[in-house]
């Protein structure tokens, strides 16, 4: 069979390592996982890979993602706080939301009575992030206010951190989460189900046996796909790293200097590039560029080749001190870290191939 390139290699077997591992590694601290498959676009053979190592909830930021893996056995969470004009769709596609804002839910209740279903939410709370989520002196009131609506149930309570201010996960703000917890089972009389601690970020507590009791759940994307823990991107014990594998064909391999010649202006994408006189040198170009890939969190697997950058649609590779001969046609292989992998998982021009 020919193969079509650019292309990323899913290793479907190691997925399922790792989605093991995980579902082992929280069950220790009473942790339920929702496996996070936005990375991946919620591709169905990856799910159902997940789903049939025992995953309950998958959790994904766009409701298109969720569309398409309609009619598989998991409940659905939408990450993403819904819009309201997309109130319907949460509803009809997906089983849970996370929410910080009262006219959405309402917006969803409304929802909800139309098309004669329970939607749950989950009351995200900001701890410094400072991405979504009510303050904390606002849960009593909010959480009040969604005990009134209808075809609602409350399910519980969350956090994000590390995705937009950076903030580590760690025993004051997960405690926090905690104590709110608490405070609303004490003052409003109802149990909080749920308490989602966060992302791969707060991984790092669970292994080394810090986190919270209490947190109950984590939404976790990266160390499934990529063995890692995202508050300091160490690889995590007995994951696989690389089960995803991205493929690019060279399809112009010569020997030019490493200057270019004349009056350097600003390039494709505004920016004024500099470069380093190396002398002549072995460049290749690879049928890959910026619409698809992250070029920060791009890999070359062969250590002898080096990125020099990249356009919209063409990787320059400098192949000078190769010891492998390769010529125009070959492929050359790439790891990739969380946002490039995410980049290209979504671009319609990379050929996606599941093995096992």
């Amino acid at each position: 069979m020919i193969q079509e390139y650019p292309c990323i290699e899913v290793n479907l077997d190691k997925i399922a390592h790792n989605t093991r591992e995980i579902i082992k590694v929280c069950r220790r601290e009473d942790i339920e996982t929702v496996v996070v498959t936005k990375v991946f676009c919620a591709e169905k053979s990856i799910v159902k890979t997940i789903i049939d190592e025992g995953i309950k909830t998958i959790g994904d930021s766009r409701i298109k993602n969720l569309i398409n893996v309609k009619g598989l056995n998991c409940k659905k969470m939408l990450l993403r706080i819904p819009m309201i004009s997309e109130a319907l769709n949460v509803v009809k596609y997906s089983d849970v939301s996370l929410n910080s804002e009262l006219e959405v839910m309402k917006s969803l209740s409304i929802a909800a009575q139309k098309l004669g279903k329970t939607h749950e939410v989950i009351l995200m709370i900001d701890l410094g992030d400072l991405r979504e989520g009510v303050l904390p002196k606002d849960v009593i009131y909010t959480t009040k206010e969604i005990l009134k609506l209808s075809n609602i149930k409350f399910a519980g309570i969350g956090t994000n951190l590390t995705c937009y201010g950076g903030i580590i996960p760690d025993k004051n703000n997960l405690g926090k989460l905690v104590e709110i917890k608490d405070l609303i089972e004490k003052q409003l009389k109802i149990e909080v189900p749920i308490v989602s601690g966060g992302n791969s970020s707060s991984l790092y507590m669970v292994l080394n046996d810090s986190i919270p009791k209490g947190i109950n759940q984590l939404r976790i994307g990266e160390a499934v796909v990529l063995g890692t823990e995202a508050a300091f991107e160490k690889d995590i014990k007995n994951f696989y790293n690389h089960a995803f594998i991205l493929k690019g064909e060279i399809i112009e391999l010569k020997k030019k200097t490493s200057l270019p010649k004349g009056r350097v202006g600003v390039d494709a994408f505004g920016d004024t590039p500099s470069f380093e006189d190396k002398g002549v040198m072995t460049r290749a170009i690879i049928a890959l560029g910026k619409q698809d890939i992250c070029l920060e969190g791009l890999y070359v697997r062969d250590e002898d080749i080096d990125i020099l950058g990249a356009s919209s649609d063409h990787l320059l590779l400098d192949l000078t001190n190769c010891k492998k001969d390769y010529k125009v046609g070959d492929i050359v292989e790439f790891n990739m870290d969380y946002p490039c992998l995410l980049a290209t998982m979504t671009s319609p021009y990379v050929m996606k191939c599941f093995l096992k």
